[in-house]
């Protein structure tokens, strides 16, 4: 049985509006939550292979659903 997400559901879009570049080795969430966390492991086309930072757990997830949590606007400069 395939499991259905809220998203698919009730076609719910994710689309931001503007481009987000994520590389492996990004800090991503997954919409608008703060938590869980999630590090990049890889990139293909549009999917992350992603692991979860608090319990190890891999997934995929749509590009589209992920948020860049270090990324230059989220973390101030103090130069």
């Amino acid at each position: 049985m395939t499991q259905v997400s809220y998203s698919d559901l009730f076609d719910i879009s994710h689309h931001r509006g503007y481009d987000e570049d994520i590389v492996e080795g990004d800090l991503v969430r997954t919409g608008p939550n703060l938590f869980p966390h999630f590090t990049v492991i890889a990139v293909n086309g549009d999917k992350a292979w992603v692991r979860n930072v608090q319990t190890g757990v891999d997934g995929l997830a749509p590009l589209t659903r992920c948020r860049k949590i270090n990324g230059p606007e989220a973390a101030p400069s103090f130069d």
